[in-house]
């Protein structure tokens, strides 16, 4: 495994982590939360567009604009909209352990789309992510015996939103070698976030409300999908898609440090499963490595 993709990956994690900090923030102020993602995206297109301006990469194929235009809509429109839906009708705590199931999609999606290898310990490792965020999300409610509000149509948005999450992955393993990051969402986040213009329930807002969606823009949007494209150059899909699950973690740190709140035992222990699971990914990656080298 190429250590930097490793820490490339953990660096989005952990800017992906503090999206909840922002979005508390933002919706204090009377965002809305498709208004949150709609701005999430348009500026950091600005952010991208510029990026690509100054390194001279605005330019594709013709023939490739509906793939990057169906990536602006699967991954922007439908997996925004359908996680915000999942909140409002599952809650944050199950919406978040249905968008986790992203590491069980990549994995079977490598296998059928990319040609990548199922070995049993990527097959323990989803396993172990996946339980492993549902420990964390879910542990509070159920040690204190609490119920869920979980009904079909809130069900089937969750099961969309890891779904559309996982072809991040997938999308971004069959373009990284055609174009840069810039250059993919240019194209992709304006044409998601025009899909999303029509369901925006626009609010006037602060100077402090803007300064928390471009800040979030920055960090969450185009910082953190450019360290995580960075770093799926450099790893297979379902090995990331793993790392990545560090950012239910990061945000359980940052409300514990900020917001006080707790980890109950279960997340302790969903905690635990991520880490090993994380650990057995880098290490079956360095030996596969060390046996590809030793063979040549």
């Amino acid at each position: 495994m190429d250590i930097r993709g490793f820490f490339y990956v953990l660096a989005a994690a952990t800017m992906w982590g503090v999206i909840g900090i922002f979005a508390k923030e933002v919706l204090a102020e009377g965002v809305t939360a498709l208004e949150i993602a709609f701005w999430r995206a348009s500026l950091a297109w600005i952010m991208f567009l510029i990026h690509a301006t100054a390194k001279k990469q605005l330019k594709v194929h013709r023939t490739d604009l509906p793939a990057l235009f169906g990536f602006g809509f699967i991954c922007v429109t439908l997996f925004y909209g359908s996680y915000q839906l999942a909140i409002r009708d599952l809650g944050m705590a199950m919406a978040a352990v249905l968008l986790y199931t992203a590491p069980a999609w990549v994995a079977l999606m490598s296998w059928l789309v990319l040609k990548e290898e199922m070995t049993a310990i990527k097959t323990g490792c989803v396993i172990m992510t996946i339980v492993g965020v549902a420990c964390i999300s879910l542990g509070p409610t159920l040690l204190n015996g609490g119920d869920f509000n979980l009904n079909l149509f809130g069900l089937a948005a969750g099961l969309v939103a890891g779904f559309t999450y996982a072809l991040y992955y997938i999308f971004g393993k069959k373009f990284l070698h055609r174009y840069p990051t810039p250059t993919i969402f240019i194209y992709a986040l304006p044409f998601g976030a025009a899909l999303l213009f029509p369901f925006v329930d626009f609010q006037p807002k602060s100077a402090y409300a803007w300064t928390m969606l471009i800040s979030m823009a920055a960090i969450t949007a185009y910082g953190a999908f450019s360290a995580y494209y960075a770093g799926l150059k450099r790893l297979e899909a379902t090995q990331a898609s793993v790392i990545a699950t560090f950012e239910p973690m990061v945000a359980a740190v940052f409300a514990y440090f900020l917001f006080g709140e707790n980890f109950s035992m279960l997340g302790y222990a969903g905690s635990c499963l991520i880490i090993v699971a994380v650990f057995m990914v880098v290490m079956s990656g360095s030996k596969a490595s060390r046996a590809a080298g030793g063979e040549e």
